[in-house]
């Protein structure tokens, strides 16, 4: 049919309500030839103007009214039936979709690792690898910064100017993968670790303190203390079936089979060579237990009360004080560096929670747990503090009892000197022994020091008042934490001068001393480990004698020496504290300082040169803090090999090998050395020429020269 084809749209007829169209009704129904010929016009013009709709009305024979609604209801019902189709394809769609996304979660829960053959990561390990990742890049960032301020200060140019790109090997900059710093600044034969004081070389702990704890964290931490702290008064308080003695000692260990049924533990490390060590002792220290919770709670006073244990200790964030009085509910995120004293074992480092309960009217719990999430960026040898601590109770008498459980997770083994395994491996070198000891050998020294068991008048006569007294052992303490600190020596080079079926070769190292109370200049520092086949008391009473100094300081020149001052800070003749005059015609005002320090585990023999006009200012009572002490020495331990032939005994003290481990550790002070080539020359054969002869001398003298 042709119609005439108006001008005007038909959006005029979309007011009419669909209400009003339902409301009327038409006189007659459409007839299949209407409704076929309304359709194909429909099709061409669905929006007819009123002209149209009145000629179409005409050629039908229907009302225009009629016209108007039919193409009203034909116009939505094609909206619907068209939203209806785009339903119907979007619903199929997300069918689809949702299939295949159960598709990918299944064949997910199957997939294999293509690295390791292990199961995928979730999204905790992919959280946990993110964050590694991120305190990797600003450790990498802050090397670059140290390397930089190294290279502008040996190459005389300022940073900006430095091209710290990856270079050919050999070029005078190589900064490429695989080349040892030693190689970039023109030095092949040792490690020129120019630094300037020690400092806690963790990343974590710094980027925390930067960017705070947030509510999050800090609510999680409070639960991970809470639930370290339950099981930690557990572990103190039951003995079976979680105890049980070791078949080589009888020490206290866990009972794995035990422990694990009582305690859930996720997370654990994987590989082959990691193990878990747990132990556990007791003993009586000379202090009351609130003066030990303080402590225990300043890092400063906590790597005072463990020199030998602990090389650093850092506070990165206090998160509750605790109560005043008592400090109950303290809870603070700590950082340490414990070290066995020997450049063949490499430090373990931690980060982790402290959480201090007073469970009882004068019993105190403080608890350490490693926080996983902050630990995996931190620690080289692979260690996690499972929760460990001790319980302190104080006594009527003013001393405390102190029961402590070690607990950690490590997978070290195959760093670890095989001169040392067997004392690391065996929870010796760092078990719940070594803690209550050396506690105990602190807290007995501070009784000494604050003048409540030390005798009247001390051989000699030369340091006569108390206040002299505190002077001299503040820097003898002061000595033996700055030994202990220079024996992390475990990436440093090899000279395998000295390496011998029972020995570990000569270990060199490079520093700048830059802190008061040391000698300013650049330090070469030496060590070496090696097994003798004796006990460790005996080569204690050897290397501390005076008589039989002669026969091994390069210092006496084979010379009998003189002890001019003695001071017992110990009930053990081995704990003491000695100035003694060398005889070296040439050096007059030269003396020796020397401490000597014993417990149930091991020994120490720490000396150092000294001007006698340094050695009076502490004599006269003086601050001895800056006089600059340069300390050499000796640390004696047993092998941690077990005893064979007799039965086993019980005590902590028998039941071990006849063998020795000595480490031997010498400083030289270079001044102004002329240039780095002079320094690896010259310094390294002096050093290395002293600690072996010194090793020589010690096998003649006790007739070991044939190992």
């Amino acid at each position: 049919m042709d119609f005439m084809m108006g001008s005007g749209g038909g959006s005029g007829d979309e007011h009419e309500s669909s209400g009003s169209r339902n409301g009327r009704k038409s006189h007659h129904r459409h007839t299949p030839l209407q409704i076929q010929q309304l359709e194909e016009f429909f099709k061409e013009y669905p929006h007819p103007d009123e002209n149209q709709r009145r000629q179409l009305s005409r050629v039908l024979g229907l009302e225009p009214r009629q016209v108007k609604f039919w193409f009203q209801n034909k116009r939505t019902q094609t909206k619907a039936q068209i939203e209806r189709a785009d339903n119907n394809v979007i619903r199929a769609d997300n069918e689809r979709i949702q299939c295949e996304n159960l598709a990918i979660i299944e064949a997910l829960k199957n997939a294999i690792c293509p690295s390791c053959g292990g199961p995928p990561f979730g999204e905790q390990e992919r959280q946990h690898i993110l964050q590694k990742l991120k305190m990797e890049n600003a450790h990498l960032k802050q090397e670059h910064e140290r390397v930089s301020n190294l290279l502008s200060k040996y190459i005389g140019k300022p940073i900006p100017q430095l091209e710290l790109t990856p270079s050919a090997p050999g070029s005078p900059i190589d900064l490429s993968p695989g080349t040892s710093f030693n190689q970039r600044m023109g030095s092949p034969t040792i490690d020129q670790d120019i630094a300037s004081g020690s400092t806690i070389t963790n990343n974590t702990a710094f980027a925390y303190q930067l960017k705070g704890i947030t509510d999050m964290e800090k609510e999680l931490m409070v639960e991970i203390a809470a639930s370290a702290m339950d099981e930690l008064i557990k572990l103190l308080r039951i003995n079976d079936p979680l105890w049980v003695k070791s078949a080589v000692d009888g020490r206290l260990v866990l009972h794995r089979d035990s422990y694990e049924e009582i305690f859930a533990r996720a997370n654990n490390f994987r590989n082959s060579s990691a193990r878990v060590e747990s132990s556990k002792e007791s003993g009586i220290v000379t202090m009351c237990g609130m003066q030990l919770v303080d402590m225990f709670l300043d890092s400063d006073q906590w790597v005072n009360l463990f020199p030998t244990i602990v090389t650093k200790a850092k506070t990165i964030h206090v998160l509750e004080n605790g109560l005043s009085g008592n400090r109950t509910g303290a809870l603070q995120l700590m950082y340490e560096q414990m070290h066995i004293l020997s450049p063949l074992v490499p430090p373990r480092d931690f980060c982790f929670l402290r959480h201090c309960q007073q469970v009882e009217l004068g019993t105190w719990v403080i608890v350490d747990v490693s926080c996983d999430s902050l630990q995996e960026n931190i620690s080289p040898s692979c260690c996690r503090r499972l929760p460990s601590g001790c319980m302190i109770h104080e006594m009527p008498n003013g001393f405390s009892r102190v029961t402590w459980v070690e607990h950690v997770e490590v997978d070290d083994k195959n760093q670890t000197h095989r001169l040392y395994r067997d004392l690391v491996c065996s929870s010796i070198a760092y078990g719940a022994e070594r803690w209550v000891f050396t506690l105990q050998r602190i807290a007995e020294r501070l009784a000494y020091f604050m003048g409540n068991n030390s005798p009247s008048h001390e051989p000699g006569g030369v340091i006569s008042s108390p206040e002299a007294r505190r002077s001299i052992m503040k820097l003898g303490h002061r000595m033996v934490k700055s030994f202990c600190g220079i024996l992390n020596m475990s990436g440093k080079l090899d000279f395998p001068q000295l390496s011998e079926v029972n020995n570990s070769g000569v270990r060199i190292s490079v520093h700048k001393n830059t802190e008061p109370g040391q000698p300013g200049g650049a330090v070469v520092s030496a060590a070496t480990s090696l097994w003798l086949p004796l006990p460790p008391q005996n080569v204690f009473d050897f290397l501390k004698d005076k008589k039989t100094r002669a026969q091994w300081d390069v210092l006496s020149d084979g010379n009998p020496v003189q002890e001019i001052a003695h001071i017992s800070n110990g009930s053990h003749p081995g704990n003491c504290i000695s100035i003694i005059r060398p005889f070296i015609p040439t050096e007059k005002s030269m003396l020796i300082f020397q401490e000597c320090y014993t417990d149930p585990l091991g020994s120490l023999v720490i000396y150092a040169p000294i001007d006698v006009a340094a050695i009076n200012i502490a004599i006269r009572g003086e601050d001895s803090f800056f006089i600059p002490i340069l300390p050499s020495g000796f640390v004696i331990s047993g092998d941690g090999r077990p005893k064979t032939g007799a039965g086993v005994s019980t005590s902590t003290s028998t039941g071990r090998s006849c063998g020795s481990l000595l480490t031997v550790a010498f400083q030289i002070l270079i001044s102004n050395p002329s240039s780095t080539k002079r320094l690896n020359v010259e310094t390294v054969a002096t050093v290395n020429t002293l600690i072996s002869s010194t090793v020589q001398r010690i096998k003649s003298s006790l007739n070991i020269c044939g190992l």
